[in-house]
């Protein structure tokens, strides 16, 4: 068990943006979120986010998920962590210091580093990296046993100290009480006014405690986020690693360069996604399915043995053995049956469409209850808006829909209904009936030449 503070206050003026930088995303999570669920996931029983810069917009888009401290001045790192004092305070065991912006960190690492940091008896231990260029990053001058003596920034840095490529990753692993006794020792003794908290070591040096240092495996996880650029590239290892998961769980995937997949989507084994395919947050998948070229899932629950080409579903539900697409649409909350055809150019909005149904091509289908084995001619289209109001249609089983049919709505069809095609129908059917609503055509001999 340990205490996780985490370091979300800062503006982030590089990322040029009005949203906080720690609530950019990447794979669809927050910056600040990939680090609270690491932390939780490594097994924290507290986790605080000291916030700052548009606090309760942070607050407001991280919800509940852990508690948080303010830091109304942005006075350094130390004085971040000094907000959190209560928490730290209360805490059992081990503190954990880690920064809102560095998505990339694992519960694997944290795990590593409190094991390394209680197994070597420290008071504190720095996370560290190992890097072939270190220009920019506080060197870690250690002592002949490996322990820290003291990290020392790159202005500040003599020549021999500049060829250390080992660098602080503004990670930390205290022990509670040495970090309480350090804080309260801090002073904004330096020409920004400001308290550090990589002060807090030296002040435990003196004091005779253990400093120690944990070298990272993946230096990847300690890539902070400043711009947009590093944005996109933290996306890209995010991704890598996402799309890597899925298919070591039993996903095809055949250029996974060009998959996007956020986090938090479930994906079932025997799966083939294609190339150039979006997949975001909340969206299930079942085994077996085919997700074709160009198409895009959001929150969608598409269950086994679907196949869907080049098509967009929007928070729906599509059930075994459908087909849906080419150039599908389906918009939110729609239900479709299984063994259903959803053909080319065909868009489904707020409408439930019953087993076995076949809507091959250009039609629309919007506010709607369509029933087991309907078929759908081309081009039908439910005229479900009068301006004012939205209104449904109600299609019973074994209908057969003739081509370039308009349903007025409210209607409801009754079960085993024909209705021929080129139909506008504005009354409801009663079940077994055969329903033509259309003018007579009236063909006028002649009418060419009367008129010239």
């Amino acid at each position: 068990m340990f205490t996780s503070v985490i370091l979300a206050a800062g503006m982030g003026t590089r990322m040029k943006s009005k949203m906080p930088k720690v609530l950019h995303k990447v794979c669809g999570k927050p910056l600040s979120k990939w680090v609270i669920d690491a932390s939780e996931a490594a097994g924290a029983d507290k986790v605080c986010a000291v916030v700052g810069h548009k606090a309760e917009t942070v607050k407001e888009v991280l919800g509940d998920v852990c508690e948080f401290a303010l830091q109304a001045e942005q006075k350094g790192t130390g004085h971040a962590v000094m907000q959190a004092i209560d928490v730290i305070k209360n805490s059992k065991g081990e503190v954990v210091i880690l920064n809102g912006d560095t998505p990339l960190i694992t519960a694997e690492t944290i795990n590593k580093a409190i094991e390394y940091h209680k197994n070597n008896g420290n008071q504190a231990t720095v996370i560290t990296a190992i890097l072939d260029d270190a220009t920019g990053y506080g060197r870690i001058v250690r002592d002949n046993d490996g322990s820290v003596l003291k990290i020392v920034e790159q202005k500040d840095a003599s020549k021999e100290e500049k060829k250390i490529n080992e660098v602080n990753s503004g990670m930390y692993v205290f022990d509670a009480q040495s970090l309480v006794y350090a804080l309260d020792k801090i002073t904004p003794n330096n020409a920004q006014g400001e308290y550090y908290l990589t002060d807090t070591l030296e002040i435990l040096l003196s004091a005779g405690k253990k400093i120690g240092g944990y070298a990272i495996s993946d230096n990847d996880e300690i890539r902070g986020i400043n711009d947009r650029v590093q944005l996109n590239e933290a996306e890209k290892i995010m991704q890598k690693r996402i799309n890597e998961y899925h298919m070591r769980n039993g996903v095809t995937m055949r250029n996974p360069e060009s998959v996007y997949i956020e986090d938090g989507v479930e994906i079932g084994n025997d799966t083939e996604i294609c190339q150039n395919v979006t997949i975001k947050s909340g969206t299930k998948i079942g085994s077996d399915c085919v997700i074709g070229s160009g198409s895009m899932l959001d929150r969608a629950v598409i269950h086994d043995g679907v196949d869907v080409l080049s098509s967009v579903i929007l928070e729906s539900e599509v059930d075994e053995g459908t087909h849906v697409g080419p150039f599908a649409y389906i918009r939110p909350n729609c239900h479709v049956g299984k063994e259903v055809k959803v053909g080319d150019f065909v868009e489904l909005k707020n409408s439930n469409i019953d087993d076995g149904t076949k809507i091959s091509h250009l039609t629309y289908i919007g506010d709607s209850d369509v029933g087991k084995r309907v078929n759908f001619g081309c081009g039908t289209v439910t005229c479900n808006y009068d301006g004012k109001k939205k209104y449904r249609t109600t299609i019973g089983d074994d209908c057969f829909v003739g081509c370039n049919t308009n349903f007025v709505s409210p209607i409801n069809v009754g079960d085993g209904v024909y209705i021929a095609a080129g139909s506008t129908i504005t009354e409801d059917i009663p079940e077994n009936s055969l329903s033509i609503a259309r003018a007579r055509q009236v063909n006028k001999e002649g009418w060419k030449d009367k008129r010239k």
